[in-house]
């Protein structure tokens, strides 16, 4: 998170992000003191919308911010944030975009994938490629070919093991220059898009990531008609001084 954007181009927050790494880098402009605005930025692009780093951002502005701010905007839109119960929760605009995806069958045989159960597409706006790969097993032991995957145009991957309200997850993005993501609120988003799709139009569900990685993370998601709420928690790492 870096939480003063004053002075910052475009161009430099990129150099930071990939400088930095991380999944994500977020920078917060208080030009709008009512309503902060983030920009997210992978090591190789800036994303419209990511919600692992927009819970992040929640906490920062819960830490830091005047009590009266409770909601901030991104490239999609405004996103009311609140912390209850110890987990930080944001809630972003149920995405409708979804549609099957029968190509699935090639991209996997292309990206020495197992066959899905099935698959979707699913705009967020950035395009998901959601496959349910029936087994956590499965799921474990995926190992695709990214390069594959961008060339199908299914850079932005997310396998799952679907067992109802509890879902094993891996999230792999080499569009946007993640080889693999620990935690993917935009994805999670994308799952509930998906069981709204196919009628369960207010639900909730878990979702466990990040264990092949070393890094696990759980995702708690809910959603209704018009709104899918992620919740986690947060735990501050570092702080550095960024040098303009």
């Amino acid at each position: 998170m870096v939480t003063d954007v004053t002075g910052l181009p475009e161009r430099v927050m990129q150099e930071i992000a990939t400088d930095n790494g991380f999944s994500e880098t977020v920078f917060i402009d208080w030009h709008d003191a009512v309503m902060p605005s983030v920009r997210i930025f992978t090591p190789a692009m800036e994303l419209p919308f990511a919600g692992h780093p927009l819970v992040g951002a929640a906490w920062v502005l819960c830490s830091i911010g005047p009590d009266t701010v409770h909601t901030m905007r991104c490239a999609v839109g405004e996103i009311p944030f609140r912390v209850e119960d110890g987990l930080v929760w944001v809630d972003t605009p149920m995405v409708r975009a979804v549609r099957r995806a029968p190509e699935a069958e090639a991209i996997a045989v292309a990206a020495r994938l197992p066959e899905a159960l099935e698959a979707w597409w699913v705009e967020m706006p950035l395009p998901y490629l959601v496959m349910d790969l029936g087994s956590p097993v499965a799921v474990a032991a995926a190992a695709p070919d990214l390069e594959a995957l961008t060339a199908a145009d299914a850079g932005m991957c997310m396998l799952i093991a679907d067992a109802g309200d509890h879902v094993v997850a891996r999230f792999f993005a080499p569009r946007a220059g993640v080889p693999e993501d620990p935690a993917t609120g935009s994805a999670a988003a994308a799952l509930a898009a998906v069981r709204r799709h196919h009628g369960t139009l207010q639900g909730s569900l878990t979702i466990h990531q990040g264990d092949a990685l070393g890094c696990p993370s759980t995702i708690h998601v809910t959603w209704d008609d018009q709104v899918v709420r992620l919740g986690g928690t947060v735990c501050r790492d570092r702080v550095m001084v960024l040098e303009k």
